[in-house]
Order: structure tokens, then sequence, then C-alpha cells
């Protein structure tokens, strides 16, 4: 009996720092912790910063445009109610900065025509065979709702943005084309470091930093994913009200129905 305990304990022991270790690889593998961020729109009555929203436009036209489409969102949507809070002249002025294929014309060929509100954002190439050729075999996902496609999206987005280091860990080996990162599952991504210092330009006295980039383009991303966040917070409190009045009003009448009768 005691050697059968003894056995017993062995094979408890062995299994819990068995399971240590698997935890530990598969942590490792995932990437670090993520820590969360303070973010304006998250809350019962979380909104949108309209200047930041600007901002992270800005930041997602002129670095992550580069490699990322966003195929579900239109340039009119940037002056809809919630919003980046663009004018229909901004938003026309946006668009016409780019090149659209259009057509056929009435002689059967295609042409260049400038942007107009209701086209869609354009891709940055042609094809998914164009953009894996142009990014080492690596596929640059859509950003539409990038925000919204991983739980605790905003804060790993921006945990993923600050996360890269210029030196790996001295243990690590890292493949060619490869850059670190240990917020990113493996810690090794495709992805070179798209922010750096004052690599946008900010006209409204905000820190031109890769912290303040990420910030206000994870908020943008939000955004584009959850373009009626604030009409549908604002509904989930005005339901809220209605329902503890209507609650209210309930509770009254009950009692004065069955105030005259003996209970």
């Amino acid at each position: 009996m005691k050697n059968l305990a003894l056995n017993t304990v062995r094979f408890v022991a062995a299994g819990i720092i068995a399971a240590g270790l698997s935890t530990s690889a598969a942590m490792a593998a995932e990437g670090a912790a993520v820590e969360s961020q303070s973010w304006t729109f998250t809350g019962p009555f979380g909104t949108f910063d309209r200047a930041q929203l600007q901002r992270g436009y800005k930041v997602y036209k002129e670095v992550c445009a580069n490699c990322h489409s966003m195929k579900l969102v239109k340039f009119r949507n940037l002056a809809e109610p919630g919003g980046p809070g663009f004018t229909e002249d901004q938003v026309k002025a946006l668009a016409a900065e780019y090149e659209i294929t259009d057509g056929p014309n009435d002689d059967g060929d295609m042409f260049e025509r400038p942007g107009k509100p209701f086209d869609t954002f354009v891709s940055p190439f042609a094809n998914e065979k164009a953009a894996r050729a142009s990014n080492g075999g690596a596929y640059p996902p859509d950003f539409s709702v990038i925000a919204k496609a991983r739980p605790d999206g905003p804060n790993y987005i921006y945990a993923l943005l600050t996360g890269y280091e210029e030196e790996p860990p001295a243990d690590v080996e890292m493949r060619e084309g490869m850059y670190y990162n240990h917020v990113f599952p493996g810690h090794q991504i495709a992805m070179a470091p798209p922010l750096s210092e004052e690599i946008v330009e900010y006209t409204d006295g905000s820190p031109m930093t890769v912290e303040q980039y990420a910030h206000d383009v994870v908020s943008f991303l939000m955004w584009t994913a959850e373009p009626k966040l604030e009409e549908r917070k604002r509904m989930g409190l005005q339901v809220m009200i209605f329902l503890i009045v209507f609650a209210g009003l309930l509770y009254f009448t009950k009692q004065k129905l069955w105030s005259d009768v003996d209970h």
C-alpha cells in the first residue's frame, strides 16, 4: 500500500509538472499577455473621440493602407453620424485623391476616374496573388472588421503595434524575413514594424509617437468594425430606462389594484 501511495503521488506530481510545461509552451506560442488600454468607446456610455478617429484615418491612409485593404468601408461612411465627423465636402476631396477603375464605357473599355463618396476604400493590391507576391508570401488581412475579429481586439492590436523589439532574445533564432514581436503568437511576424516616431504628421498638436499613433488607428479600426456602436449604446440606455419606468408603473398598479384585498 505504501508503494502504491508513493507511485500515485509521483504520478500526480508528474502530471502537474507536465501540465505546467504545456501551459508555458502554449503561452509562449500564443504570445505575451495583453494589457488593457484606456479607450473612450468602452463601457455602457462609451463614445468615439471624433478628433482621434480623424487622426486614426490619417494613420491608416498613410501607413496601413499600403498593405491592408478595407473592402467593407465606403468614403461616404466617414461623414455618417457616429463616425469621424468629416463633412461631405471633405469626403469628396478625400475620395477624389484616388483613381478608380470603372466601366465598361459605351465602347466596352474600362477607364480611370477620380474616386467618389460611394466608392469603397481603394485596395493596395489587385488580388490576393499580387498581395502575397509583394509581401514575401504573406497575405495582409482586410482591416474592415479586424478589431472585432479577435477577442479583446483593440487591446491586442495596440499591443501588437507596440510590441516590436529591435533585437530578439539571445535564445531565439529568427527566420529570414521575420521580425520579433513579443505579443504575436510565436513571436515571429512577417509584417515589418509599421509605426515609428513622427512617421505621420499631426496638425492638432497631438504627440507624434508610436503609442499615440497606435491608439488613434486602433480607435479608427474599432469604428470601422462597429460604426453603430454609439447608436447601439444609446438605444440600450433608452431601453433600460423604459424597462425601469415600466417596472415601476407595474408595481404601483399592482399595489393599487390589490390594496383592498386581504392577503
